[in-house]
């Protein structure tokens, strides 16, 4: 059995939030939406069913608690909530904040303009403020 790696693309757009006790919590950088992905530690998962029973409730609850962190953190009128994987096939959840104003509403964000990176300084203060409100 290989070992957890997180997809390089994944990588690559996302900030580290926190590991919990299935998922690596990231921060999309795409400062038009407050945008969360968890991402079940496991080795070569893609679909939601290849986890186990106990692994997809703990993934549901995680979702959950990410979701009220981030309506709670921005008082978004909607979270969307996705798991894709069309472009990067390791199993992965997107938990996205949506309000009125922001770029895409009412549609989906995915596919809807490209990604407006976080300015660093901007990023790392987000990042912080999501850790210290996920903390148990």
């Amino acid at each position: 059995m290989s070992a957890f790696v997180l997809h390089p693309r994944l990588a690559a757009d996302t900030a580290f939030v926190a590991d919990w006790d299935l998922s690596r919590v990231l921060l999309m950088d795409d400062a038009r939406y407050p945008w969360a992905i968890l991402v079940p530690r496991r080795a070569d998962m893609t679909e939601l069913f290849d986890l186990d029973a106990q692994d997809r409730a703990a993934l549901t609850e995680e979702v959950a608690r990410a979701a009220r962190m981030l309506k709670a953190m921005t008082g978004a009128a909607k979270i969307n909530i996705g798991a894709l994987g069309n472009l990067v096939p390791q199993l992965h959840v997107h938990v996205v904040a949506r309000c009125e104003s922001d770029a895409a509403w009412p549609g989906p964000v995915w596919g809807h303009g490209a990604a407006v990176r976080y300015e660093p300084a901007r990023r790392d203060a987000f990042v912080e403020e999501l850790r210290a409100r996920l903390a148990p």
